[in-house]
């Protein structure tokens, strides 16, 4: 990461604009978030057994960071190539439209994982992913999003078997 010492507070403070790579994990800073300007990034957690949960998928636009989940352990991966920039808390107050989407996203998602049976609740997510991060082809969407079947898997709660089965 990248830091830019402040000089009136002499408080180490994130570049304003950083890029990762596929598969980078963004860093943790209790006092920034992190506006999405092009890629997605996954947040994710681990149960007590060690599986993996993705909590969230964020595009363009949207925010992220620590400060916005109470979730421990928390940790935001990159599913793409990423640049984000920073903002303090003293520019939170101009992130309003931002944290309201973030949170309609989440409950969006939470629908998506509880709907029965599994294959439509994989089949909703899908639609999903391709609806935010999908463009417009002829009779539908494309998704060029680099997802596995293990991360579909963690994103509804099963196992990466039962989602291949599945698709």
């Amino acid at each position: 990461m990248i830091i830019q010492h402040g000089r009136r507070a002499g408080v180490a403070q994130p570049a304003l604009k950083q890029q990762f790579v596929h598969r980078a994990r963004l860093p943790e800073h209790s006092e920034v978030l992190w506006r999405i300007e092009s890629g997605v990034v996954c947040s994710m957690t681990w149960t007590a057994e060690g599986e993996l949960v993705c909590l969230g998928y964020w595009g363009v636009g949207d925010v992220v960071g620590h400060p916005l989940s109470r979730v421990q352990p928390y940790e935001l991966h990159c599913l793409t190539d990423v640049e984000i920039s920073s903002c303090l808390r003293n520019q939170w107050s101009q992130l309003t439209d931002a944290i309201i989407q973030n949170q309609q996203q989440t409950e969006e998602l939470l629908s998506i994982v509880h709907i029965n049976p599994l294959f439509q609740s994989l089949w909703q997510l899908l639609v999903w992913l391709s609806q935010k991060f999908g463009r417009e082809v002829g009779n539908g969407h494309w998704l060029d999003l680099p997802l596995t079947h293990q991360q579909l898997a963690q994103t509804l709660g099963t196992n990466r078997l039962t989602v291949t089965t599945l698709l």
